[in-house]
């Protein structure tokens, strides 16, 4: 008889996210002890480093949500130590996490996304003008989760969320265009795109009460088939545009005339009952430990 695979399931971490990645992280553990097929191993990082996690593992599986988890950091240190592991490599990882560096690459791609600028450190909140008509979105650079993600409809609210998000984060604030309209998402394993999701929340802003902790927020498939083929072919592009590998969500806001404008793209979606990755992979017909299993056969790393 084979001996079965050892799996390091890396949840935790030091981010604001922490909490939702124990959640996620227990989650997929439970589901792959439940397939039989393999030996796993629970590890819950206090620290931005793999100590906690035995070096005899056959592949990792990162349910790390946010900060050295999902920005490169912990994908160079499996890489490192030559451990397979689920979702994109370093550099995909640290250029999606960083929502400037990924408006870039999507500019040079020529993929359509929300107009934005930048606000420097060195400007004064007081005097902050917005070159976009309001209302605008006003994020931190590198969050995940709507951490440190504000709607401004008055210049009041805008200098406001610029304070927070510098509260936050101290370097450059990005500011976007608000799309009106209707918000989904794309998940992909692999190279499969999913049946796209649409995301209704409560007042149509979906924050991190409504992501996480509303049972209000409704998640129906979308059923324009023109619309969805069109959202997988821009969530797959952008996908290729960051190098990503393995399991990725990309994010849309879809506007009152059908055009989609890609948001951001999640590295290490989350697996709680609110999560979206597993409700699309479960609507091709697996079960939510298949769809764990699918992420866990694309683990590779860099050697």
């Amino acid at each position: 008889m084979n001996a079965k695979k050892k799996i390091a399931v890396l949840m935790g971490g030091t981010s604001s996210e922490r909490e939702i990645s124990i959640a996620s992280g227990t989650n997929i553990a439970e589901a792959l002890e439940s397939l039989g097929k393999y030996e796993v191993v629970r590890v819950v990082l206090d620290a931005d480093n793999l100590d906690a996690m035995p070096k005899d593992v056959d592949a990792a599986y990162i349910a790390l949500h946010g900060g050295w988890g999902e920005s490169g950091g912990v994908q160079a240190a499996l890489d490192a130590l030559h451990i397979p592991y689920t979702g994109p490599g370093a550099e995909a990882s640290r250029l999606a996490m960083d929502k400037i560096a990924t408006k870039r690459r999507l500019d040079e791609c020529a993929l359509p996304n929300a107009k934005w600028y930048t606000v420097s450190p060195g400007d004064s909140t007081g005097e902050v003008r917005t070159p976009l008509s309001l209302p605008v979105v006003v994020k931190t650079p590198r969050d995940g989760s709507s951490v440190g993600v504000y709607l401004a409809r008055t210049m009041d609210e805008y200098k406001t969320a610029i304070e927070n998000c510098r509260k936050l984060d101290p370097s450059e604030v990005l500011v976007e265009e608000y799309i009106p309209g209707r918000e989904t998402t794309v998940g992909i394993i692999g190279r499969e795109t999913l049946p796209p999701v649409e995301i209704v929340a409560k007042g149509g802003w979906y924050g991190w009460e409504e992501k996480y902790f509303s049972d209000e927020t409704r998640y129906p498939f979308l059923e324009d088939g023109a619309l969805s083929r069109t959202l997988q072919t821009l969530a797959l592009a952008a996908f290729d545009a960051l190098g990503c590998r393995g399991v990725t969500r990309v994010d849309f806001r879809v506007d009152e005339a059908g055009r989609p404008y890609i948001l951001e793209l999640n590295t290490s979606p989350g697996f709680t009952a609110h999560s979206l990755v597993p409700k699309a992979g479960m609507k091709t017909g697996r079960t939510f430990a298949e769809v764990v299993e699918a992420i866990l056969a694309s683990a590779s790393c860099q050697t």
